[in-house]
């Protein structure tokens, strides 16, 4: 009898101590499964703005009210790269065109923005600083220096569909945001001059933009919009009377170069 209630109470621990066991290493699965899962979850970092270290831009601001220009804001058409005779000359920023140098032109984004462009064609990719405006031909969306076209091999063909990202950007500055429309471009001062007065007098805001190069053009710009829906719909009714508009930002002054952080 007493035998049988040695081994009863035997038989009870080592249950005990498995349950236990079980218990423990039954936890310690959960527990590592969990950590796992919320690994998996965590979301990456947002990069910083130009000259913003630590401060991230992730909202853009309403389409109905200017260019989105977040991280991450990314347009998909033709490029096509420029060199002489521009290289040597001030830019639309101010600062001196150096074509060996990685920048680029465009109709809308803030100077200063930082562009991932990769050419479909070849997946090569190249990163880029804007500095000037253009391309001001119809169906183009970005115009390379000659240095960022080598790097993507875009130079023999003269033009390629690209997609480029926003990889950095400068604050934006509702304030100073105003849009416009080009409606023309003259090798002539007075031709311009001509078309600026003649629909100055029709829309009050009317100007000439220089784009310096070995011979100068002349853009005439039409309007002051506080959206790119406005100086759309200003666009339009320009279009029924001119062949190539063209919407284009408004730069009130020509910031100093950055470098991206």
């Amino acid at each position: 009898m007493r035998d049988r209630v040695i081994i009863w109470a035997t038989v009870r621990r080592q249950s005990l101590l498995r349950a236990i066991l079980i218990g423990i290493i039954d936890c310690v699965i959960f527990t590592s499964a969990c950590h796992k899962h919320r690994q998996i979850a965590r979301a990456p970092q947002t990069p910083a703005p130009a000259n913003q270290p630590g401060r991230s831009r992730t909202q853009s601001k309403s389409s109905a009210s200017t260019l989105a220009v977040s991280i991450g804001y990314t347009e998909q058409g033709v490029a096509s790269w420029y060199g002489v005779p521009y290289h040597g000359r001030p830019a639309a920023d101010g600062e001196i065109y150096d074509m060996e140098t990685l920048v680029a032109a465009h109709r809308l984004l803030p100077f200063n923005t930082w562009l991932k462009v990769t050419n479909l064609a070849n997946n090569k990719s190249v990163n880029v600083r804007v500095i000037d405006r253009g391309p001001f031909v119809a169906g183009r969306i970005l115009d390379l220096s000659r240095a960022a076209a080598r790097e993507i091999d875009l130079l023999g063909p003269g033009i390629g569909t690209v997609r480029f990202e926003v990889i950095s950007a400068p604050l934006d500055n509702p304030a100073t945001d105003f849009y416009a429309v080009q409606i023309g471009a003259f090798s002539v001062y007075d031709n311009a001059e001509r078309l600026r007065s003649q629909y100055a007098q029709r829309f009050g805001e009317a100007h000439i933009a220089v784009k310096q190069g070995t011979a100068p053009v002349y853009r005439v710009v039409i309007g002051k919009e506080p959206s790119i829906d406005a100086a759309q719909q200003l666009a339009i009714v320009l279009a029924a009377e001119e062949k190539n508009v063209f919407v284009v930002r408004l730069d009130p002054s020509a910031p100093a170069p950055s470098a991206m952080q």
